[in-house]
C-alpha cells in the first residue's frame, strides 16, 4: 500500500484547468467554446468530457477526482493520440506499471468506465480496448472490531475530550454512520421530538448514493450528548464540521487516550456496529439496510463477515470434556 501511494506521489501530472482566459479574452474551456467530442478528438479533449458527464451524473467528488487523475497519469504515457486509435498495447503498458493490484483495479475500473462511455453515451467509438482486460479479485480483510469493554473506553475517552467528539465517536459506534455521513450529518437531519428516542436521517447528496439514505433509531444518549454541545457551543447546523483525515486523526487520538492498542479507524467503528448487530440477530438484508449497501455480490460477502465474527466461539475442550464424563 505504501508503494502504490509513492507511485502515484512520483507520478508527475498536470491537470489542465477545466476552464481558463484565453489571450482573446475570451473563457475557453467551457461547453460553446470546447471542440466537439468525435473518433478523432485527443484524450485530452475526451477525458474533460468525461469529467462533466460525471458530475452532471451526481458521482461523488473524491470518486471524480480519482477517475480524472487516472485518465492524466494514462495521457502521460498515451500521449496526443486520437481516442479511436488506442489499444489494447496501451491498456497494457498503463496497467503494467501498477505496482499493487489495488492501483492495477483501480486503473482498469477507470479505463472501462471511461471507454463505456464514449461508446454508450457520447457513441464517438465502437472498440473498446479495455474488454480483454480483467482485474485480480481483492480479497475482503477480516475486520478487527472493537471488544465491549473497549467500546466502553473509547466513548468515555471521547466523552472526556468534548461533546463534539463524542458525538462523531457514537454515531460512527453505534449507529454504523460512515465517516462521509458523519461529516454531512446536520441537526436538522434529526428528528429530536422523541428524546427517547431521536430519528436519524441519513440523506443522500447525489444519485449514486440514494441506496445510502435510510432513517436510524437513537436513545436517550443521543440526545444528552446533543444537548452538552448546544450548552457548550450553541445552535449547530454540521455536527462535525471537520475534513475526513481530521476525523481519521480523531479517532486515533481518542482509542490513544482509551488504551486501546489496535489500530482504530472510523471504519472500525463501523465494523464494530455491524457486528454487534449481528450478534443480536441481524440478518445478511437487515445489515445491508441498516449499513446503506448495495445488494451486490460483493456487500453480502462483507457482511457475512460480520455475522462469522458475531458467531458464538468454537470450543475446543468440549469434546475431550464429553469424553471424561462418559
Amino acid at each position: 500500500m505504501r508503494d502504490e501511494r509513492r507511485e502515484d506521489e512520483q507520478a508527475q501530472v498536470i491537470q489542465p484547468p477545466l476552464f481558463e482566459l484565453g489571450r482573446d479574452g475570451k473563457l475557453r474551456g467551457t461547453v460553446g467554446l470546447l471542440p466537439v467530442l468525435t473518433a478523432e478528438s485527443s484524450l485530452d479533449v475526451a477525458r474533460f468530457w468525461f469529467r462533466r458527464y460525471l458530475e452532471q451524473s451526481g458521482h461523488p467528488v473524491n470518486t471524480v477526482k480519482s477517475y480524472s487523475y487516472d485518465l492524466a497519469v494514462f495521457e502521460s504515457l498515451v500521449g496526443p493520440k486520437p481516442i479511436a486509435q488506442i489499444d489494447e498495447r496501451d491498456v497494457a503498458t498503463f496497467l503494467e506499471q501498477s505496482r499493487g493490484r489495488s492501483t492495477r483495479k483501480r486503473r482498469l475500473t477507470t479505463l472501462s468506465t471511461f471507454f463505456k462511455f464514449l461508446i454508450t453515451r457520447a457513441k464517438v467509438i465502437e472498440h473498446d480496448p479495455t474488454a480483454a482486460f480483467y482485474s485480480d479479485r481483492i480479497p475482503l480483510k477480516t475486520p478487527q472490531p472493537l471488544f465491549p469493554e473497549e467500546q466502553e473506553r473509547l466513548l468515555a475517552a471521547a466523552a472526556a475530550e468534548g461533546p463534539r467528539t463524542h458525538l462523531a465517536i457514537w454515531l460512527m459506534l453505534r449507529l454504523g454512520l460512515s465517516r462521509h455521513e458523519v461529516l454531512t450529518l446536520r441537526a436538522s437531519h434529526i428528528d429530536w421530538a422523541d428524546p427517547d428516542r431521536p430519528v436519524v436521517y441519513v440523506f443522500a447528496e447525489g444519485q449514486k448514493r440514494r441506496l445510502r439514505e435510510r432513517k436510524l433509531a437513537g436513545n436517550r444518549e443521543l440526545t444528552e450528548i446533543y444537548q452538552r454541545l448546544l450548552e457548550e457551543e450553541g445552535p449547530q447546523d454540521r455536527l462535525v464540521p471537520i475534513l475526513p483525515q481530521s476525523l481519521n486523526k480523531l479517532v486515533e487520538r481518542v482509542a490513544a487516550a482509551a488504551g486501546i492498542q489496535k489500530p482504530v479507524s472510523p471504519q472500525t467503528l463501523r465494523h464494530t456496529f455491524a457486528v454487534e448487530q449481528a450478534k443480536r440477530g441481524a440478518s445478511e438484508d437487515e445489515l445491508l439496510e441498516l449499513l446503506g449497501l448495495a445488494d451486490d455480490a460483493r456487500n453480502r460477502l462483507s457482511v457475512r463477515r460480520y455475522i462469522r465474527l458475531a458467531a458464538p466461539p468454537l470450543d475446543p475442550l468440549a469434546g475431550s470434556r464429553e469424553s471424561r464424563v462418559t
